[in-house]
């Protein structure tokens, strides 16, 4: 893990490298840099995790940094150093996870790296999450998982027949595992199963995959007959557009 110390006081910062040192030993590398301008420029060489950046030096404030650069681009968090606490509420509105007030305590520091590198830590994991998310769906990957009583079954999309609500629960109706009852609101699915042409969502409560339709029934307002056996609602403004569908199916 890197950090970087932004600050006009070369003693000041040798003296919080010392502490850094001596007390965060998941930081391996410490960049220095004496104004706003050349920090800025050390972040998109060497990207640092972690920036110790004073407020008050000369020519542009510490505050200034989101002028200078993106933060959602260069992925690192602030931690704001300076001897006048007024400024802490500045601090935190540019989203500083957290603020030392000079002169710099070891505790202090070793508190703020922790809380920095939890941080990240958590934000790294939602990144992967997300990276993941996005290689599955462009390999074309066919399977769900369904979080149920006993773990996660994993069952292809061709193989779901309908998908009810049932609460905050769902109930799966597959072709080869029967019906499972699953800890999660239909809401997620409809979410998740977005891009598969196949699923229809006929109702509120209903989520349905076209290719297991039997028969459409007109009387009693209208409703569909799955393979399965299951009967599922239509609802008034979704009619015309589900028949304009199977119309064409």
């Amino acid at each position: 893990m890197k950090a970087l110390i932004i600050d006009d006081e070369k003693k000041a910062r040798q003296v919080l490298q010392i502490l850094i040192e001596e007390n965060c030993p998941k930081v391996s590398k410490i960049f220095q840099a004496e104004d706003l301008i050349s920090g800025v420029e050390l972040i998109k060489d060497e990207t640092p995790n972690i920036v110790f950046l004073d407020i008050e030096m000369p020519e542009h404030s510490g505050l200034e940094i989101l002028n200078f650069i993106d933060k959602e681009v260069h992925n690192f968090e602030i931690i704001f150093t300076t001897a006048y606490s007024e400024y802490a509420i500045q601090a935190f509105q540019l989203s500083a996870i957290d603020y030392l007030l000079k002169p710099v305590r070891p505790t202090q520091v070793k508190e703020a790296v922790d809380k920095a590198v939890a941080f990240l830590s958590h934000t790294q994991i939602n990144k992967r999450l997300t990276e993941l998310k996005a290689s599955l769906e462009d390999s074309n990957f066919k399977k769900i998982g369904l979080p149920y009583a006993d773990g996660i079954k994993f069952v292809n999309f061709d193989d779901i027949i309908t998908i009810e609500a049932d609460g905050m629960y769902t109930n799966v109706s597959t072709l080869t595992n029967g019906t499972i009852l699953v800890s999660k609101p239909l809401k997620f699915f409809v979410e998740a199963l977005r891009n598969i042409k196949t699923f229809y969502r006929p109702h509120r409560s209903h989520l349905i995959n076209l290719t297991y339709i039997e028969e459409y029934i007109r009387k009693d307002g209208g409703y569909i007959l799955m393979e399965n056996g299951k009967t599922i609602s239509i609802s008034n403004e979704k009619k015309d557009e589900f028949l304009q569908i199977v119309k064409n199916i």
